[in-house]
């Protein structure tokens, strides 16, 4: 956990997290998102995966951490509006218009979003890097997340690497 808070509190904010497949990545990483939430209420916290139901995976992940935790009570809405599939919006400050948490397939619309912490959950898998073509259009569309991000934001890629031409193995995320 350590690893996570250190790519959210400094430069240049970005990190990546790979191991074998079922080896908790993703639970470490919800868990985590749920603390920041705690600690960071106004955060907003965008989670891409290569599609759109691996990452809605990961919010109802977070938004069970939520319910369940007893410091987390006070977070939870009364009106569930905004607690619905594919995105959560805890209590905090009036104004922000993003959810708190929000999660969308690798090639899903994010224009016009914005996000203080993106979490890339599993973005390559086998059919989204299964030639060097579609390597390519991957890397190509997590750069553009350079423009979703918020000044101080920070982004962490948490996966399993599918190919010996990984996109975890470029420098693209520095």
């Amino acid at each position: 956990m350590d690893f996570l808070v250190d790519v959210l509190e400094f430069a240049p904010h970005k990190g990546l997290l790979t191991a074998f497949r079922h080896s908790g990545k993703s639970t470490v990483v919800g868990i985590f998102a749920a603390c920041v939430l705690y600690v960071r209420p106004n955060t907003r916290i965008l989670i891409l995966s290569a599609e759109t139901t691996l990452a809605n995976r990961m919010v109802n992940h977070i938004r069970n951490i939520l319910e369940n935790h007893p410091l987390c009570v006070d977070m939870i809405p009364k009106n569930k509006k905004e607690w619905a599939s594919g995105r959560i919006t805890i209590n905090r400050d009036v104004g922000i218009r993003e959810p708190s948490v929000i999660c969308q397939g690798i090639h899903g619309n994010i224009t016009g979003s914005r996000a203080d912490l993106i979490i890339c959950d599993d973005v390559e898998v086998p059919n989204t890097c299964n030639t060097a073509q579609k390597r390519e259009m991957l890397r190509e569309r997590l750069r553009e997340l350079d423009f979703i991000l918020s000044p101080h934001g920070a982004i962490v890629y948490i996966g399993t690497p599918h190919t010996t031409d990984t996109i975890y193995r470029t420098n693209e995320q520095d």
